[in-house]
């Protein structure tokens, strides 16, 4: 066994509070994400609009908030006319970014209505199409969507059905514009322009909306920093957030460095902050600009572009793509990128999971079948329903082991939160994949003298994974041992697991 890992937690020393759009998700056409997955009207459990209620009962526990939708890289051919009015009326159009055939049977008005099922905290993040389509039509879908009534687009939402605006208020200016995969792919300097008239003008309408320019697809992008410099010295005081994407996977097997994933999240996060600052110093702004890291997850990544250019990928409708099951060890780094975001909930005032259903998901299911809970299920929902509150600084001291790719890297990955009845949860993963991590938590100046709980993902195979055939195989188990005593919480941490220590 490891030396102690230690850290004091401490009222007076904190982070943030906890916007409750950290607990974002992300629904785009993409795979069987929304057909098959949340929307299935020929599904036993489907309700009158076609939704799978046995969908929506998971999405409810899982917790998700802000929910981004249609995309995504879908969004960049998107035109949302198409999806609107009669179903029967829609068009089938071909969706350049995943070689699909898009049926809109699910559409702007169901995406809204689905939102309204799962219940108030779930609210609209609307992605506008500023690949091949601009100022014009955002602001026609803006009309269409939020004003009340009276003009030809909010007339017609009425007479499609919908006589309430949808009042969508968090809209984000494109997707992932940096990438010359990218449907529409600009430079800095082409996508900045086209965000600030975009937003400018979306503000003429409504001056409170709240509008999220594309940053880097990835911190390893070439026009790294550069491209959130040049982007927000258009848009710095026409937006509220610039937005963050990373995916982690192990690499030639590399699995130490797949577990310190996080290392480079919470980097990736500092160097954004730290360039949005410097721009806002240029600017002489007294204005801070926030992120919104609407794209995170655990994917193989490899896997994909394995069949990305096949024959198999013509067209289809709704094909089985990116259909991720994960590991102990995947629900083990997805905790822990969960821990780096609320490490960061001072400037990370929205994050969204990619993707909800089927798609890297944390939910699977089947057509015409049951769904499940994958092992991210329950890191997340602990995370949203537990991780609500003020963020304690947590700074440890830790025993630590090397990596190829960060370095020396801690084997504890921790935070702490603090909800408003005084109650802490600790959020603490152990990223040794063979050796327990003892672990000594002094609290200093809290009022606690209770252990609530001490629950641990972790499993003697690090592969264990949900499936199809056996849908409960990993699930959470009770800790034995934990205990609270004079101030100070002592734990053993499993080997490779995810934590989490409730004391009140």
């Amino acid at each position: 066994m490891h030396n102690t890992a230690r850290f004091t937690l401490d009222p007076a020393f904190t982070v943030g509070q906890v916007n409750p759009r950290l607990f974002g998700s992300f629904v785009e056409h993409l795979g069987r994400c929304v057909y098959t997955g949340i929307f299935e009207p020929d599904h036993p459990t489907a309700d009158e609009d076609g939704i799978r209620t046995d969908v929506l009962d998971l999405v409810r526990e899982l917790g998700v908030t802000a929910i981004r939708y249609p995309g995504g890289n879908f969004v960049s051919g998107y035109k949302w006319e198409d999806s609107v009015g009669p179903k029967e009326d829609r068009p089938r159009r071909l969706d350049l970014a995943w070689r699909s055939t898009e049926s809109n049977r699910f559409g702007l008005s169901e995406y809204i209505a689905f939102l309204k099922k799962i219940g108030p905290q779930a609210e609209p993040m609307m992605a506008l199409n500023l690949g091949t389509r601009g100022v014009a039509e955002a602001l026609e879908l803006q009309e269409y969507a939020n004003h009340p009534a009276g003009t030809a687009l909010s007339d017609l939402r009425a007479a499609h059905g919908d006589k309430d605006p949808f009042g969508i208020n968090l809209w984000c200016l494109g997707n992932e514009m940096d990438g010359p995969w990218q449907t529409g792919h600009k430079t800095a300097t082409e996508y900045g322009r086209v965000a600030a008239e975009t937003a400018r003008a979306m503000r003429q309408i409504d001056s409170g909306v709240e509008l999220v320019a594309c940053g880097s697809s990835s911190q390893s992008m070439p026009t790294f920093a550069e491209w959130e410099a040049t982007v927000l010295a258009e848009t710095y005081e026409l937006v509220d957030y610039i937005s963050l994407h990373a995916y982690y996977q192990p690499e030639d097997g590399d699995l130490d460095s797949f577990l310190a994933s996080a290392v480079d999240m919470e980097s990736f996060i500092e160097n954004v902050v730290a360039t949005a600052d410097h721009v806002g110093a240029k600017l002489k702004s007294k204005k801070k600009i926030n992120l919104s890291f609407d794209e995170w997850n655990v994917w193989y990544i490899s896997e994909w572009h394995a069949i990305e250019n096949s024959a198999a990928r013509d067209w289809a409708e709704a094909p089985r793509l990116l259909e991720n099951n994960y590991s102990v060890m995947d629900a083990v780094v997805f905790g822990s990128l969960l821990i780096a975001l609320l490490r960061h909930a001072d400037r990370v005032t929205v994050a969204c999971l990619a993707q909800l259903v089927n798609v890297i998901a944390p939910i699977m299911t089947e057509p015409g079948g049951p769904a499940w809970r994958q092992t991210t299920f329950f890191p997340f929902a602990q995370a949203s329903q537990h991780g609500r509150g003020e963020v304690l600084d947590v700074r440890v001291d830790s025993p630590t082991y090397e990596t190829k790719k960060y370095g020396e890297a801690d084997l504890l990955h921790a935070t702490a939160v603090r909800a408003e009845d005084g109650t802490v949860t600790v959020f603490a993963v152990n990223r040794d994949r063979t050796e327990a991590l003892p672990l000594e938590v002094a609290l200093s100046g809290l009022d606690l003298t209770t252990l609530v709980e001490h629950s641990a993902l972790a499993d003697a195979d690090p592969d264990a994974r949900n499936t199809l055939d056996d849908p409960e195989r990993v699930v959470p188990h009770p800790v034995e041992g934990t205990t609270l005593q004079d101030g100070t919480l002592t734990a053993v941490l499993e080997p490779l697991s995810w934590n989490v220590i409730r004391l009140a």
